[in-house]
């Protein structure tokens, strides 16, 4: 029973680290999406209400930007080899690692001009 009960505590407190350290993440996350440009922010908007839905290859370019504009470089350790859909996007958002918040910011802000001339809005 005694090594049950450490276990329980060591589970605890995991949980409860992992807890904090997400709700960390998502204020670092809501204070730097403020800070974003209002094209940014309307950008985000707009690829939302996309008529058709764009292609693997460019949501992968759409979610790597905006990962960039508002966390900046990768900061996650790299998924599983069974994480196909996790591996691809860390894969995606890795590969911008260096780019500025400002470059990243215009070349999203572009993109989504890009899939509303090609697939429209709502």
């Amino acid at each position: 029973m005694h090594i049950y009960a450490h276990a329980l505590i060591l589970l605890h407190w995991t949980c409860r680290r992992n807890h904090q350290a997400l709700t960390n993440q998502r204020q670092r996350k809501n204070h730097k999406i403020a800070k974003m440009s209002e094209a940014f922010n309307k950008a985000a908007e707009e690829v939302k209400n996309l008529v058709n839905k764009p292609t693997d290859e460019e949501m992968l370019k759409v979610y790597s930007l905006y990962k960039q504009v508002t966390i900046g470089d990768c900061n996650t350790a790299c998924p599983g080899f069974m994480d196909f859909k996790g591996k691809a996007k860390w894969n995606a958002w890795n590969n911008v690692k260096g780019k500025s918040k400002e470059d990243a910011e215009k070349e999203y802000i572009a993109l989504v001009e890009g899939l509303k001339t090609a697939y429209g809005t709502k």
